[in-house]
């Protein structure tokens, strides 16, 4: 397994992560000010090019997760994770909420052999907060496929749909509150 490289002439950075369901992950990240793009899709399965229904069946290993492109000028990939702990819980394995199994597993999937060091030093910090132990795992990004082009901006499009509406809206009204100086825009 190669680590993709993915330091762009830019100086943008990407980091991929699983928090449960992707919609409610991009509709964060597309808010967060540094971050420069987010694209919903899977990782870390063994099924090349795997779609949607195959990922939700759980046979496949995939974690559903993000693509975040950030310019590490503006946000740094602490304060990325430090925004991926509060609007997930990391303690529940396969679980968040009402969506159970593999596919919403809490991982940070890196680019970089400095990213799993920010992610590992992120997790020991954390780790205390909670009354249970953190189960994140951190590996690094295998296998990454983009989800079909009706997962890509979910929130955004649908923002009234009941899962949105009950789930998504308040993830995204938490990060605002709890995070108000990284609001794009704010």
């Amino acid at each position: 397994m190669e680590i993709e490289m993915t330091q762009a002439h830019d100086g943008h950075q990407t980091i991929t992560l699983g928090g449960g369901c992707f919609w409610c992950l991009e509709a964060v990240y597309d808010r967060v000010d540094g971050v420069v793009d987010v694209e919903s899709g899977y990782a870390n399965g063994a099924v090349h090019k795997p779609s949607y229904e195959q990922v939700c069946s759980g046979d496949t290993g995939h974690a559903e997760v993000v693509k975040v492109v950030f310019d590490p000028q503006r946000i740094t990939l602490r304060e990325l994770l430090e925004i991926f702990f509060v609007i997930h819980d990391p303690t529940t394995l396969n679980r968040q909420g009402n969506d159970v199994g593999t596919q919403y597993r809490s991982g940070i999937y890196f680019h970089t052999v400095e990213q799993e060091q920010v992610a590992r030093e992120v997790i020991a910090e954390l780790s205390t907060a909670y009354s249970a132990p953190v189960v994140t795992e951190v590996k690094p990004v295998d296998n990454y496929w983009p989800a079909e082009a009706y997962h890509q901006n979910y929130f955004e499009q649908h923002p009234n749909q009941g899962y949105c509406a009950f789930v998504v809206a308040p993830k995204v009204d938490k990060f605002r509150k709890t995070f108000a100086h990284r609001v794009k825009g704010g």
